[in-house]
């Protein structure tokens, strides 16, 4: 890892694409080339983040001009995030054979928090629910066997347990989500573990223990109210649990919450317009 990735802040893909261009003017005569283009990977990152994939693209096809045949981590980097817009931008098929390249490359490179990354992205881009499995459990193999890669653990776990979701294997879903709670809390990463624990209240709706689940969501709100960031899938389910519990008049000020904060929300409204119809149609009902 560079010292600049400790910059990142992955729900505000602008303000680090911000902080990244300034350390590439501080940076610019003092570092080597393979230190450039690795930062410069990481501003096409933020730009795909932001849905701007053109850019993105282009900042990519600058480093792919300068890569030296030994940059091995730069290189593996540069796969990641082109596939990485690749697969944002819905073009899986041009996506899953480079982060294949960026497995291999990883792994020969001795970069193996990298190989992670790129077996953990193919646990998202593979086009069967099988495939998806198989490389997520793969990741999970190879981060527990190098303790470089440990800090993936939490998104395995994370991302296993919502593969079991939509498996209807609940309790095994619970069961990862609660490890990678425990495992966020020890990262001390507040953010991650507000999603994890999001996670295990979601789940615990879904098998019908919707007073534990909504327990947790009330934490979460207590969270939002004393600083933490507005969340609508907490508005949501909170809603959903309250509903669940033959409570719609309570429920509908939190709908129009949700509504209200997830219309926003550019991957929800293109991936599950029925979803956000739904609330919309909740939310009125609430005014």
């Amino acid at each position: 890892m560079r010292d600049f990735d400790k910059l990142w802040d992955y729900r505000h893909p602008a303000e680090t694409e911000q902080a990244f261009r300034r350390e590439l003017t501080a940076k610019q005569n003092r570092e080597g080339g393979e230190y450039l283009a690795e930062l410069r990977t990481q501003i096409a990152r933020t730009l795909g983040l932001q849905g701007k994939f053109d850019e993105a693209h282009d900042t990519l096809d600058e480093v792919q001009a300068v890569l030296a045949e030994d940059w091995l981590t730069a290189r593996v980097r540069y796969l990641l995030e082109r596939v990485r817009v690749f697969n944002s931008s819905s073009r899986q098929t041009e996506a899953i054979p480079l982060f294949l390249e960026a497995w291999n490359l990883g792994i020969e490179a001795g970069e193996h928090d990298y190989a992670v990354d790129a077996a953990h992205m193919l646990g998202i881009a593979e086009l069967t629910p099988e495939t998806r499995m198989a490389w997520n459990l793969k990741a999970l193999a190879h981060a527990e066997a190098h303790p470089g890669a440990s800090r993936w653990l939490g998104s395995l776990y994370n991302n296993i347990g919502w593969a079991k979701v939509d498996a209807g294997e609940l309790e095994e879903a619970l069961d990862l989500f609660e490890r990678a709670y425990a495992f966020r809390r020890k990262q001390d990463n507040p953010g991650a573990t507000f999603i994890a624990k999001w996670s295990i209240a979601k789940v615990l709706r879904l098998i019908r223990r919707t007073e534990e689940a909504l327990e947790i969501q009330q934490e979460l709100l207590a969270d939002i109210e004393q600083g933490a960031e507005q969340d609508g899938y907490v508005y949501e389910e909170t809603a959903e649990c309250l509903l669940s519990l033959d409570r719609l008049e309570d429920a509908k000020p939190y709908f129009a919450k949700a509504y209200e904060l997830l219309s926003q929300d550019r991957w929800l409204a293109g991936h599950e317009p029925a979803r956000v119809e739904r609330l919309k149609e909740l939310a009125v009902q609430a005014r």
